[in-house]
């Protein structure tokens, strides 16, 4: 599939291009049935509302978690901020984060400790290979123990997986609140979240769910209800001036972006009917490709894990010599788009040491192809060559 002149390696910031059937069923979609959902009882509100059933139906499937709640929002910072703002907390709580957040958690973090006299924790990783060191985090939560815990599956910067069954097993033991952001992984790793010691999972629909922008939200039990972020209208129990205690439409305020929902839709069902495993496969080859490509330059040094198997495709760089904007700057030249800076996630670039400069962001996806590593080969050897 080729949409493009560009040669794309931005796919941790949203993977591009979709699948073409994402493309194709949302054009048809909202010319023939664009309507509001929950708000009519005609033939059209009733089948964008089964789309978004269903919808919710394949994520659930997707994620083995048939007892579990789908909430859609329109970012996944939007679901952080509902997670993270509306959990009970109170002056002496003790968070625990890895060292690899985003600022749509830290700065939610850094917002609540200006309202709570909260305790925040960095998890244990070991900086040599970027491993989660279980032991000293089981030493950490016997020490303080979790009130919450807030963990990227993957790292944005890095492409690190974190063990987060592990963890989330040792810190339920103290009644902690577990958060998964997912954004990097949810439709690439298989993952199963029927777990009850996983309480919210937020999914971003535009990345490795290879949905378009204007979708995410979270997966829940149900049994805990942060406060709402935002009320007003539901299309439910219209009389109730209260929000309405059941899930989704407690946090589902306004209208749905039913067009984004659409994508969404096709997108997994582009995922069922290809296979996890196997979209992971693909991916796995890409990343391996991209490593090989970046290991045959010298002044280039490449910040991820030591085992590959240990991550996703995403790799950051630091090339000698050279700010990431300023070699960001020559492959936008060159027709390849790729991240500089520090991805908004500055404790992971100062836990890497790669602060307050950044790096340059490499990452893959299902659809990169020999020619963009060809590409990518050419515009490499002219910086090597001119530096």
């Amino acid at each position: 599939m080729k949409l493009s002149d560009t040669v794309y390696f931005d796919n941790a910031a949203t993977t591009f291009p979709k699948p073409e059937a994402v493309y194709a069923f949302m054009d048809k979609f909202y010319r023939e049935c664009g309507v509001n959902v929950g708000r009519g009882q005609h033939k059209l509100a009733a089948k964008a509302s089964t789309l978004v059933a269903d919808t919710r139906n394949l994520l659930v499937e997707l994620h083995h978690c048939p007892n579990k709640k789908v909430v859609f929002t329109h970012t996944a910072t939007e679901a952080l901020n509902i997670i993270l703002q509306g959990t009970t907390l109170a002056d002496g709580y003790n968070i625990y984060l890895s060292p690899f957040e985003h600022n749509a958690v830290t700065r939610v973090v850094k917002h609540l400790q200006d309202i709570f006299k909260l305790n925040v924790h960095i998890l244990a990783v070991n900086k040599e290979d970027l491993s989660f060191d279980l032991e000293r985090i089981k030493y950490q939560f016997a020490d303080r123990k979790p009130n919450l815990v807030v963990i990227s599956h993957a790292s944005n910067v890095c492409g690190v997986v974190a063990p987060i069954h592990d963890i989330c097993k040792i810190s339920k033991l103290y009644g902690a609140v577990n958060v998964i952001d997912m954004c990097q992984s949810a439709g690439l790793i298989d993952t199963d979240l029927s777990t009850h010691d996983i309480d919210f999972a937020v999914f971003a629909g535009h990345k490795t769910l290879y949905g378009p922008l204007g979708v995410a939200g979270f997966i829940c039990s149900g049994s805990l209800k942060p406060m709402p972020l935002i009320y007003g209208g539901t299309g439910v129990d219209s009389a109730n001036q209260s929000l309405p205690e059941a899930l989704p439409e407690r946090y589902e305020v306004a209208s749905p972006n039913i067009h984004a929902i659409s994508g969404l839709y096709a997108s997994l069902q582009w995922i069922k009917t290809t296979g996890i495993k196997h979209i992971f496969e693909k991916e796995k080859e890409n990343h391996l490709m991209l490593l090989e490509v970046l290991n045959c330059y010298d002044n280039i040094r490449i910040v991820a894990p030591n085992d590959s198997n240990t991550g996703i495709g995403v790799v950051s760089c630091v090339f000698d010599g050279y700010g990431s904007d300023s070699i960001g700057s020559v492959l936008s030249d060159r027709d390849i788009a790729v991240r500089t800076g520090l991805h908004c996630a500055p404790y992971a670039h100062t836990f890497l040491g790669t602060f307050p400069a950044g790096t340059v962001r490499f990452s893959v996806s299902y659809f990169n192809t020999e020619s963009d590593f060809s590409a990518l080969r050419g515009a490499l050897d002219y910086i090597a060559e001119n530096s």
